[in-house]
């Protein structure tokens, strides 16, 4: 894999960008120039992660928040070993099944959606394992930018404008004021350029970090979620946030032509990309991205992931299929039978018969960090926290009302979840990091940037600009305006529903760091559907 070739056969805005010391990817540039700042100090790639993450939630609120969930995997050198955080909340004690009785579906606003956040409680035990600095003085970006403000970004105001309208549309009730007083003051989205400012929010980070994050899950900021939801008959109380920890866990990963690929473990649906992988990897790709065989056959083995880890993935705790047997290679080997000349309707197997927003980090010592955090759906619930800036994420709305499925709402379960952090190895040595976020874009766009990375050859610049597509549901595929149109055509004649996207926000948004195995040096890179930036030293 040649990290540094330039095709420039995408139309790629940007060159990859290189960095010696340190580099820092993510999805607006003044986020990834604090995580630059951070490691300019003294800082490590994990100091820089939790500094990136923070200020994220300050200056693009529309892909996360305080009252967000997060994973993280963490590339430790000197032990030439991989860490995998799961920091995703469950569900409260009273999130029971027959409190949405009458329901078809789990609301998408509202305390029925608000599940244990973990955001927080992320960076306090990132801080504590691996930081060099103190939790407060990664977070003083953070809290400076929303104390004496920001100018918005262009993709970020465009998002806030649409999640403002969507609000005012269907959120009723007066728990939703607080978002409107914090979020829309003008009667409107910030416009680009416009300063932002939200004291709340600076004093709530300011909390956070003196405190080690402990004010938000047993002091004073969850008497404030209690009572919030106490007021409005949610169900989150003081008890279950004071139940909550983040979980270390062992990272899954698949060899996939000579590389391994890692992800974090359900009930996040990473193990997708990997499932997808092991079908994949028993076919002979053609080393020319734009053939339609190639399209044809990635696609078709990641709607058959996808059928499954739908059926089977949820709380790790209450999985009936077990990860080992999802990506057993045999059962890779009957799912590949089913791809055929012509698009099908994926449905799920048998393993058991026979057969949001995104960052990366690195450091001088070759430490690296893959980051990922989310309110799942813009701001989230709809409901902020008065007096505190922090938006409540709706994860919950991820879980099922069917009591026969795998994922039905359960107290103090964890729901399936969209956020997967990603990580490439070779030889047991760290390749790099890699995220594209976006709900149940994520897998998708993961498994073609690692097949544009491996098997066609491209830089990680060209692998993130390079066309996307999107499965929605049974033959139906979204595919952006530059592919090939004879592509197109010829995924039409074997049966893919196509239609063709002149919007690419929907198609995910994602950040590469990896190591130049010669010079020691880190190449990045981040993504043109998005306001993304390199900050590399």
């Amino acid at each position: 894999m040649n990290f540094t070739s330039s095709k420039n056969k995408y139309n790629s805005i940007r060159n990859v960008v290189y960095g010696k010391n340190g580099a820092v990817a993510t999805s607006t540039p003044i986020a990834a120039g604090a995580g630059l700042d951070i490691l300019k100090k003294g800082g490590n790639s994990v100091d820089a992660a939790i500094a990136t993450a923070a200020c994220l939630t300050v200056v693009e609120p529309t892909g996360c928040g305080i009252g967000g969930d997060a994973y993280a995997l963490v590339w430790i050198e000197k032990e030439k070993k991989l860490y995998g955080l799961n920091s995703s909340g469950f569900a409260p004690e009273r999130m029971k099944l027959k409190e949405y009785e009458g329901m078809t579906a789990m609301p998408k606003y509202g305390f029925g959606a608000v599940t244990v956040p973990g955001i927080p409680a992320a960076w306090a035990e990132l801080n504590r394992k691996y930081g060099k600095l103190s939790l407060l003085e990664c977070l003083k970006p953070a809290i400076n930018y929303a104390r004496d403000g920001y100018a918005v970004g262009k993709t970020v105001s465009k998002l806030w404008q649409t999640a403002y309208d969507e609000y005012e549309e269907n959120l009723v009730g007066e728990e939703y004021k607080y978002w409107f007083d914090t979020f829309g003051k003008k009667g409107r989205a910030p416009r680009a350029g416009e300063i932002f400012k939200c004291e709340e929010m600076a004093a709530t980070l300011e909390e956070i970090g003196r405190t080690n994050s402990e004010s938000f899950y047993r002091g004073s900021l969850a008497d404030k979620i209690d009572e919030f939801s106490r007021r409005y008959n949610g169900f989150i109380r003081k008890s279950d946030l004071e139940k909550f920890y983040p979980q270390w866990v062992e990272p899954i990963s698949t060899e996939y032509k000579g590389y391994n690929v890692f992800e974090i473990p359900p009930n996040g649906h990473g193990i997708t990309v990997l499932m997808a992988l092991n079908i994949l990897k028993g076919f002979d790709l053609d080393n020319n991205r734009e053939n339609l065989d190639n399209y044809h056959k990635i696609i078709e083995s990641l709607k058959l992931a996808f059928a499954d880890s739908k059926s089977y993935v949820t709380d790790i705790k209450e999985m009936k299929v077990k990860v080992e047997a999802l990506l057993n290679e045999e059962y890779a080997k009957e799912r590949r039978k089913l791809i055929s000349s012509k698009a099908i309707e994926p449905v799920c197997g048998d393993p058991y018969s026979p057969g949001t927003v995104y960052l990366c980090s690195g450091d001088k010592e070759g430490n690296m960090v893959s980051y990922i955090q989310s309110n799942y759906t813009e701001f989230g619930s709809g409901l902020v926290v008065p007096g505190t800036g922090i938006a409540l994420h709706n994860r919950g709305n991820n879980f099922s009302l069917d009591k026969n499925h795998v994922n039905v709402v359960k107290p103090f379960k964890k729901p399936y979840h969209t956020i997967i952090p990603g990580f490439l190895c070779k030889n047991n040595e760290a390749v790099g990091a890699f995220g594209v976020m976006g709900a149940f874009m994520q897998p998708q766009g993961q498994l073609q940037v690692l097949t544009n990375l491996i098997d066609f050859n491209m830089n990680p610049q060209e692998a993130l600009d390079a066309p996307r597509w999107q499965w929605i549901k049974g033959k139906e595929i979204q595919v952006e305006s530059d592919i090939n149109e004879e592509i197109v055509e010829g995924l039409r004649q074997k049966g893919h529903e196509i239609t063709v996207m002149d919007d690419f926000t929907n198609m995910g948004k994602g950040q590469i760091i990896l190591k130049n195995a010669e010079s020691g040096s880190y190449v990045c890179a981040t993504e043109k559907r998005c306001d993304g930036y390199v900050a590399a030293w």
